[in-house]
């Protein structure tokens, strides 16, 4: 199930940054049913631009996998961008502990960030994150609640954009490119919960909770 508030982030600013944000905004109500994505303030220190979402996934009536998207704008550029435009990513996913031991987990969750994206057509650069696995172990009247265990990805990327590049790029902009970076952010939430992939080249983790 998707929903959808009032615009949160200011409509004006530079034309590729308006397209992006209007595409994004219509590509919320288009992402897979599973999981919910809505607008949501925006961080006002990152960039003199910026759009967010927020989306998440339910198994039972608890939260089983949440995250943001954020993309930043700055029409001055930034080397370590390659450009103007940044998106930032956090997702987290709770996971069964004899999974949060595995040491190839964390190749697996950054391989579906890449395989969604590149299953989505969704073009990077300069993209880097980092992987955690966390476990908590409870105790006293906590125990009764069992130990607990979650995957992390923090990660950015700049899109592949044409007039957010350095250099001359004279393709023509099309919203799809922007559409395809939010559903590659809703695929991997529901590949964290072990769903099915929606698209081909991504391979889920076993699922916590058997349907």
């Amino acid at each position: 199930m998707t929903s959808m508030g009032a615009p949160l982030s200011p409509d004006g600013g530079p034309a590729v940054f308006v397209a992006a944000t209007a595409a994004l905004r219509d590509a919320m109500g288009r992402v897979r049913p599973e999981v919910a994505v809505h607008e949501i303030q925006a961080p006002a220190r990152l960039a003199p631009y910026a759009f967010a979402a927020a989306g998440g996934l339910s198994r039972d009536g608890d939260e089983a996998a949440s995250g943001r998207l954020i993309l930043l704008f700055d029409p001055a550029g930034h080397s370590a961008w390659e450009g103007t435009a940044r998106f930032v990513c956090y997702a987290r996913a709770a996971v069964d502990p004899e999974i949060a031991t595995d040491p190839l987990l964390p190749e697996v969750v950054w391989s579906w960030l890449r395989d969604a994206m590149e299953a989505n057509q969704a073009g990077y650069r300069a993209i880097g994150g980092t992987v955690t696995i966390t476990n908590s172990k409870r105790f006293g009247v906590l125990a009764a609640d069992g130990d607990n265990s979650d995957v992390e990805l923090r990660c950015s990327w700049s899109p592949e954009w044409p007039g957010t590049a350095n250099g001359c790029d004279h393709r023509v902009w099309r919203p799809a490119e922007a559409a395809a970076q939010l559903h590659s952010f809703a695929d991997l939430l529901a590949a964290m919960v072990g769903l099915p992939p929606r698209v081909r080249g991504v391979v889920p983790l076993p699922s916590r909770h058997p349907c």
